[in-house]
């Protein structure tokens, strides 16, 4: 069982930056991929960026590429998402999850066995 915490969401002015946290405890060395999710009002949840954490290798979303950067702390067991660049679409709740994948890192959610509660973050015009 692998536990996700994630903080940092809030609001933020269109331009603005934000770095949202995930706290990850538990058997954290399961999991070779951890990737944050986002589901805005009355959309689909979608993959924004993932991380192999053994390889160091990721993927972004088209959406965010060039504006997020995802990276992580192996040993506080912390995955870091920095947004720059903030546009009002980009308000969602966001969501750190983690899972065993050869396919990492990936974006498809079907490859991911756990989850956070998720942090909300707005962006107004």
């Amino acid at each position: 069982q692998v536990q996700m915490v994630e903080s940092g969401g809030g609001s933020v002015q269109a331009g603005g930056s934000l770095r949202l946290s995930c706290s990850a405890s538990g058997d954290t060395s399961s999991a070779n991929c951890m990737s944050w999710f986002r589901q805005g009002p009355g959309r689909e949840r979608e993959g924004v960026a993932s991380i192999d954490t053994n390889s160091g290798a990721t993927r972004y979303a088209g959406s965010v590429k060039g504006r997020f950067t995802i990276s992580q702390d192996n040993a506080k067991n912390t995955l870091y998402l920095q947004m720059n660049s903030l546009k009002p679409e980009d308000t969602a709740m966001y969501y750190c999850a983690s899972g065993q994948s050869r396919f990492c890192p990936t974006l498809s959610e079907y490859r991911y066995n756990y989850w956070g509660q998720g942090t909300q973050v707005t962006v107004s015009s």
